[in-house]
């Protein structure tokens, strides 16, 4: 048996009722693992995980659009984090006796499969993508939904699937293929956003960083503080670890301390490896965020 994990991001974390119904569709998909789902108001956001072989998780996937598409509108949406459209982004990655390769032929057969039933624009991202110069999600998603119809319309922006123009209400998605991503989180002692954004460009490798280190200023505004919102795209040659120190580090140059910081869904239990608690001040991070500890109190469910 090929396990694969799919981790779809959808354009709602407000709405406890309209993320309960998309929960819902994916946990009525058989074959399918609910491994974990989870919500941020500030990014408007929701990432749900799950995880079963090819043909349940391709189901699960367009059940989950058929409820997006229904319910969110992106003519009405707002949040700190860039979106492309409801269903924002949704990645295949191999687990237990999956490849690389398998994870590509089912985000390629699912994306042409959304853009057919839902007539939801698709372009398929990493490791799956068709084209070189459009493998980096943030390419992709630049300009946001506001930008999407006249980036469709600029040489070389048609998707992979489905019509050349948006969808009205749910823009389009970004479908690929990759290896395990940890979502990271670091907020800060203060209000100063420009701040939060200097950091963020130290870190990220794009400006001159870290390696496989994405990262972006953000204002949660209802708490009256900023963050580093992150992505670790390989948490093997980039730990955590060193993350978190050079946030710190850059931080202190500008006179603001780290208040908290946090792990979004599920990590693989190696990825913790030398990043204790005490080092990382990550207190709210529990045995069910180990990804591997969900696999198994999930099996034959």
């Amino acid at each position: 048996m090929a396990l694969l994990e799919c981790v779809p991001n959808v354009s709602e974390g407000r709405r406890a009722e309209v993320v309960d119904a998309l929960v819902q569709a994916v946990r009525r998909v058989p074959g399918v693992r609910l491994l974990d789902h989870s919500s941020d108001r500030a990014h408007n956001r929701s990432v749900i995980t799950m995880a079963g072989e090819s043909a349940p998780l391709k189901e699960a996937v367009l059940a989950l659009f058929e409820a997006a598409v229904a319910a969110i509108d992106l003519r009405a949406h707002a949040g700190e984090h860039p979106r492309l459209g409801a269903v924002d982004v949704v990645p295949f990655i191999p687990l237990e006796g999956a490849t690389l390769d398998d994870c590509v032929m089912l985000a390629r057969e699912t994306g042409a499969e959304v853009a057919r039933r839902f007539k939801v624009p698709v372009y398929l991202y990493a490791e799956a993508s068709t084209d070189p110069t459009r493998q980096r999600l943030e390419d992709i998603r630049r300009g946001q939904f506001e930008g999407l119809a006249a980036k469709m319309s600029s040489p070389g922006w048609a998707p992979d699937y489905g019509p050349i123009e948006p969808h009205p209400s749910a823009g389009a998605s970004a479908i690929g293929a990759r290896r395990p991503l940890i979502a990271y989180n670091v907020n800060l002692a203060t209000n100063r956003l420009d701040v939060a954004k200097k950091i963020a460009a130290a870190v990220r490798y794009s400006s001159g960083g870290l390696p496989h280190v994405k990262a972006m200023g953000v204002a949660l505004e209802d708490r009256g503080i900023v963050q580093v919102s992150m992505n670790l795209t390989n948490y093997e040659q980039t730990p955590i670890s060193l993350v978190f120190d050079t946030v710190v580090r850059e931080a202190e140059r500008y006179g603001v301390a780290v208040l908290e910081n946090e792990i979004v869904g599920l990590v693989p239990a190696a990825a913790l490896v030398g990043a204790s608690e005490s080092f990382l001040r990550l207190g709210s991070v529990t045995q069910h965020q180990i990804l591997e500890t969900r696999l198994k109190q999930t099996s034959g469910k």
